[in-house]
């Protein structure tokens, strides 16, 4: 028998990010990951403390953010890499009543710029803002660089989690006795007997890999309909949608054609689409994460229910989470499971 303080389910940055607070805090556990890609490794990793359709800001952005840098300063003690793209979203203005709006808001929304971009490789006849303190997540490499540190150390158990093999009398699983497991399974967790009934509700999200006859020069993510950044020398990202209709495990070539048709209004030049991929966001009504307990079995927890902001979500609140568990912090109450009890 294995004795061990945690196990974790779950293989996106829930999973990841509290892993990250298990490790620096000299926490035994293992992480159970059945290996497949998704949402969170398919995200744009897009690190924005503002809305970019509204141009305001939300709950907690600044404490977000500066809460992430400081995690990936600590992940980048053991991986040896920061993963931190330190390159500033411009969102391209429509027309120039969203100029206007823009400027007005940049008043009273500290990530706001007033200063004004124009760019010369895509259509902006209205010019762009740019967001103060945005950047985006290397996500190929973060997924990548921490699961090979894990399978290093011994913890990465690469298997689907057999629920039925959990004993919640004696806190035991197969070989292995544990004070605490944590589900961070995204919409896997529909298939979870402890927390099915979770209001979690997919938002697919499709995204494009396309290759450019001429690259974009200036050194940005762009957003207009949707962002658009270089993956490498020769592709770029292009993307991502929101649809809570059709959520199939099957790419819609209906989105796929607004992303074409959309990408074509923006970049004037030609363009081929390499790849499509598609993932689906856990999204919660209240636009709040889910952490907390089960009910009946005070040491099985569920930490699900990031969004479209994953990153930022996933990092703050797997603080809080450990916290909670070592240290007796409360589970801050707008995203505590018992809100919904």
């Amino acid at each position: 028998m294995k004795n061990v303080d945690y196990i974790i389910v779950g293989d996106g940055y829930a999973a990841l990010f509290f892993a990250h607070q298990l490790i620096k805090n000299n926490k035994s556990f293992y992480l159970f990951s059945e290996g497949k890609k998704g949402a969170s490794m398919f995200s744009a990793g897009i690190i924005n403390p503002a809305v970019l359709k509204r141009f305001t800001t939300f709950w907690l952005a600044q404490e977000q953010i500066d809460s992430l840098k400081k995690t990936l300063s600590e992940i980048e003690i053991y991986t040896l890499k920061n993963y931190l793209i330190d390159k500033p979203i411009l969102r391209v203005f429509h027309d120039e009543k969203e100029k206007e709006l823009w400027l007005k808001k940049s008043q009273d929304v500290q990530f706001l710029s007033d200063d004004f971009i124009e760019l010369n490789s895509v259509k902006n006849p209205h010019g762009c803002g740019k967001v103060n303190q945005s950047a985006r997540l290397d996500v190929r490499s973060f997924f990548h660089d921490l699961f090979s540190y894990l399978d290093r150390k011994g913890t990465l158990i690469r298997e689907k989690f057999n629920y039925r093999l959990l004993n919640t009398d004696s806190s035991i699983y197969k070989d292995f006795q544990f004070k605490n497991i944590v589900f961070a399974e995204g919409m896997g967790v529909k298939d979870n007997p402890f927390f099915s009934e979770i209001p979690v509700e997919p938002n697919k999200g499709h995204h494009l890999e396309v290759k450019l006859s001429e690259k974009i020069d200036e050194d940005y993510t762009m957003k207009k309909k949707h962002f658009i950044f270089p993956l490498n020398d020769d592709s770029y990202y292009y993307g991502g949608t929101y649809d809570r209709e059709q959520t199939h495990q099957e790419i819609d070539d209906s989105a796929v054609e607004k992303l074409r048709d959309a990408l074509s209004e923006f970049y004037p030049k030609d363009f081929e689409v390499l790849d499509v991929k598609f993932g689906l966001r856990p999204t919660v009504k209240d636009r709040r994460p889910i952490v907390g307990n089960h009910p009946q079995f005070k040491n099985i927890y569920v930490f699900n229910g990031l969004g479209a902001r994953g990153i930022l979500n996933g990092n703050y609140f797997a603080i809080n989470l450990y916290n909670h568990l070592e240290n007796g912090e409360e589970i801050h109450p707008e995203v505590d499971l018992k809100r919904f009890q």
